[in-house]
């Protein structure tokens, strides 16, 4: 199906259909209620609207649940767990069906994720995709389930012994998840979950909960028991119910590191798995391609308005390349079209909201004020932010220490390699970095010294690969998610030993 095509979601013909030129409702989104708890569409007490956040033009409303809503929800999800039969080749099959359905319907799917986000539909449309990737790794994981054997003939107390395991699921698992990949970060948590048998209650960010609902109700039409999950925008209150509740066996988190401790705090004695954000740097040495790292730092600073916990926010070069990079990034980055989102000759949309286009606002003006110059960008219109290049940035900058999650790059220059790694672990943040050589023996070094989760080879930071490990060092998180990581961590290992009588 292209995206021409019709589609006839929950009996509604939405062909045609601009997210962009109208007020919607759920129904016309092929979104069958606001919430999804026990085995039932909440289609009443709908009162959280959905707004673009580049209009505040009113998309849809969802229902916001309390503590009795989410009590709800872990008692159908449990409730699944015990009763469903669902087996491993059941859960594959859903899976690989549900990765046919989110690639036949990607252009509804895309529609709706920029509609309630800051993605261009350029943006949006790429997620979609990933979406299908990630669901489809996750299908494909099924063989990391069957275990191993034990190694009991390695001593003469195992003689006579047999032994094996297999991993078994953890039970329900709390998902929460944030604004800027509303869908495949869902998926992230969603599918490697489900792979491994195990049950879901998911939060998804209030900002944008519509791309949730709508894979949800793709799951369901794959075949999902209808118990298996719930879908729940909530308030704190629920929310520190949900992590506290002694039901649930294991939170994944993503988003910032201060609600991070405080899921850590409620959540006490259990498997917590949480990426946590970055405050990414790439070094470009004095060996380097600078016209290929000026295209990837463009690229990777500016790309969904700098909302991304992979974006480049520190650039460290050396002093006898500085001006050639400056001069590339700052050419390159004025010629980036900032505007609505709906519009396809648009590359830096809105951010999620004017109050966050403000605060990176004011970051800038304060480094502003400290010595720092703005090379180009930095005006901002209600929540567009023009993407900013600031030079001459004082070391006690807060952009060069603190996450920005804005269209934000700082450019400096080094004289000496190792003074530049240590710059780039200045920082409590460790997720992932770039470095540009040629030189092999540069690359070792600094992949040796750089206190981080990934470090790429003529690579900026903003690179991802679904089925990698995934995480960061420091405070950038807890555990590894990437699909093949994230279905180990959300199962555990069962042993079974058989001795030989007689």
């Amino acid at each position: 199906m292209n995206q021409n095509d019709t589609l006839d979601i929950a009996g509604v013909d939405i062909a045609g259909v601009d997210l962009a030129d109208r007020e919607l409702d759920l129904s016309t989104l092929g979104i069958p209620g606001g919430g999804y708890v026990d085995c039932e569409w909440i289609t009443a007490d709908l009162s959280l609207p959905v707004t673009d956040p580049e209009d505040d033009t009113l998309i849809a409303h969802v229902h916001l649940g309390d503590t009795a809503d989410m009590d709800r929800a872990l008692d159908g999800v449990e409730r699944s767990l015990r009763d469903d039969a669902w087996e491993l080749w059941e859960r594959r099959e859903t899976l690989e069906r549900a990765v046919a359905l989110i690639r036949a319907e990607s252009s509804r799917l895309a529609r709706i994720i920029s509609a309630e986000g800051s993605k261009t539909i350029a943006e949006a449309t790429g997620e979609a995709a990933r979406t299908a990737e990630t669901i489809r790794l996750a299908a494909g994981s099924a063989q990391l389930l069957e275990g191993e054997t034990l190694a009991l003939a390695d001593t003469p107390r195992g003689r006579g012994r047999l032994g094996w395991n297999r991993r078994t699921p953890l039970g329900v698992i709390a998902a929460i998840t944030p604004f800027n990949d509303p869908m495949n970060l869902v998926a992230h948590k969603v599918g490697p979950a489900l792979i491994a048998g195990n049950a879901v209650v998911l939060k998804p960010s209030r900002a944008t909960p519509l791309s949730a609902l709508a894979l949800l109700e793709i799951l369901l039409r794959a075949g999902m028991p209808s118990g298996r999950m719930a879908v729940l925008v909530s308030d704190r209150e629920a929310g520190t119910a949900l992590v506290s509740d002694p039901r649930v066996a294991a939170v994944s988190f993503t988003g910032g590191p201060a609600t991070g401790e405080v899921i850590a705090r409620s959540a006490g004695a259990r498997k917590i798995l949480m990426e946590l954000g970055g405050n990414n740097a790439v070094v470009v040495c004095d060996d380097a391609d600078v016209e290929a790292a000026a295209a990837g730092i463009v690229d990777g600073a500016f790309g969904v308005a700098g909302q991304n916990c992979l974006s480049v926010q520190r650039v460290y070069v050396h002093e006898s390349r500085y001006e050639q990079l400056v001069q590339l990034v700052v050419d390159a980055t004025s010629k980036l079209v900032t505007g609505s989102k709906h519009d396809a000759a648009t590359d830096v949309g809105p951010l999620i909201s004017e109050q966050e286009a403000r605060r990176v606002e004011e970051w800038v003006d304060a480094a502003v004020a400290d010595g720092a110059r703005v090379a180009t960008g930095g005006v901002r219109r209600g929540p567009f932010l023009e993407p900013t290049v600031l030079l001459e940035v004082p070391a006690s900058a807060k952009v060069l220490h603190e996450e920005v999650f804005g269209p934000v790059v700082s450019i400096v220059p080094f004289a000496d390699l190792d003074d530049a790694l240590a710059r780039v672990d200045d920082t409590q943040y460790g997720l992932q970095a770039g470095v540009f050589t040629a030189s092999l023996q540069t690359a070792m070094h600094a992949a040796d010294r750089l206190h981080v989760g990934t470090v790429l080879i003529n690579e900026t930071s903003d690179f991802r690969i679904d089925s990698m490990p995934f995480g960061g060092s420091k405070r950038s998180g807890i555990g590894r998610e990437g699909v093949a990581s994230a279905v180990l961590e959300l199962s555990e290992p069962k042993n079974v030993i058989v001795s030989r009588l007689g």
